[in-house]
């Protein structure tokens, strides 16, 4: 789908009072803000190009969606769009890059891009900036973050079993990135970039979303400088508690893989289990540093639940958080290991 630049598709007014947004040829009725951060906001929308009376197509929403993600047809018409703010040619490359990167992939445990549209904007000095809007199915379970933030005073912890269900599928999904030829790293997995939506009968839905800071995952750093780019690049783009140790120090010759993810991974699952991330403590302590913890790997464990998790699921996190990349897992052993505690477990 292209891009459009016409301030006609995507007439933005009123965000408070509803008002509509216009994605191409389809019109949606804002319903209420999900979210924020930085320069772009989400909100939960409605479709309403089939009641629409401008005499426009009666309902090419659900019929394009359908033609290409037909399970992401939502049955009441709504969705959510990420509206982002772009004020600077770099924001605007950013935001290509991300709708193309969002294309390349298609699985259940990635959150797919619907549709999108980019619009020139007349500034009040006169000057032109863009916005983006891009479509999305919506998940109001919300995301793994926004569980631990409800679990956490209670002192709630999720099962064995349920841990391993929800991180089984983070790892599909990562897997189809890292499998893509070239290969593609996430470069931010944590649990506020996993949606969570529990299903009567079933394991929770667990899928991967946001692939702003996704990027080609193989790199070979030869200089002090491409490695000091690297580091910048990495602190922008990739969550402290959740970042790599090859991301806060790299080396001058050094070559990066998708295998950041991975220790990305062992955090998540870490804080699936205790409902935050493996160092975060280090900003609690006096003198303490986040990036002393993760580069020496200075895991902690807090009291779990009663009983505890088995010692094979933190073992199991110990193997994923590797400092060296060369001796830490490939998202494919990954897997195989997460498979023989699902089946010992589910038998259990």
């Amino acid at each position: 789908m292209g891009c459009s630049f016409s301030g006609l598709n995507a007439l933005y007014d009123a965000v408070n009072g509803g008002g509509d947004v216009w994605i191409n040829d389809n019109r949606f009725r804002i319903l209420r803000q999900l979210g924020e951060g930085g320069f772009a906001f989400v909100y939960l929308v409605k479709d309403v190009t089939a009641s629409s009376s401008s005499g426009g197509p009666s309902s090419s929403v659900a019929a394009k969606i359908k033609s290409k993600h037909p399970d992401h047809v939502s049955e009441d018409g709504t969705y959510a769009v990420k509206k982002v703010l772009i004020q600077s040619r770099e924001q605007l490359d950013l935001v290509r890059d991300e709708i193309r990167v969002s294309s390349l992939f298609k699985h259940e445990n990635l959150l797919p891009l619907l549709d999108h549209a980019i619009i020139a904007v007349k500034g009040p000095q006169g000057t032109w900036n863009h916005e983006a809007y891009l479509l999305f199915p919506v998940h109001l379970g919300g995301t793994l973050f926004d569980n631990a933030m409800v679990m956490q005073p209670k002192k709630e912890f999720y099962p064995t079993l349920l841990v391993l269900q929800i991180f089984r599928q983070v790892c599909a999904g990562l897997k189809h990135m890292h499998s893509h030829d070239p290969p593609y790293a996430h470069n931010d997995v944590k649990p506020g970039n996993v949606l969570v939506t529990h299903r009567k009968g079933q394991p929770p839905l667990a899928i991967l979303m946001d692939f702003g800071s996704a990027r080609l995952a193989r790199r070979e750093i030869r200089s002090r400088s491409e490695a000091l780019q690297l580091q910048e690049w990495a602190a922008e783009h990739c969550s402290a508690p959740y970042r790599a140790p090859e991301l806060w120090d790299c080396p001058s010759h050094a070559d990066i893989d998708e295998r950041t993810d991975v220790w990305s991974l062992g955090c998540t699952l870490y804080a699936i289990m205790y409902n935050v991330s493996p160092f975060e403590y280090a900003l609690g302590e006096s003198g303490g540093s986040l990036q002393l913890a993760v580069v020496n790997a200075q895991i902690k464990w807090p009291p779990g639940p009663d009983p505890p998790y088995p010692e094979a699921l933190h073992q199991f996190v110990v193997w994923m958080l590797q400092t060296q990349p060369s001796v830490r897992p490939h998202i494919d052993d990954v897997i195989i290991h997460v498979d023989k505690l699902l089946s010992k477990y589910s038998s259990s």
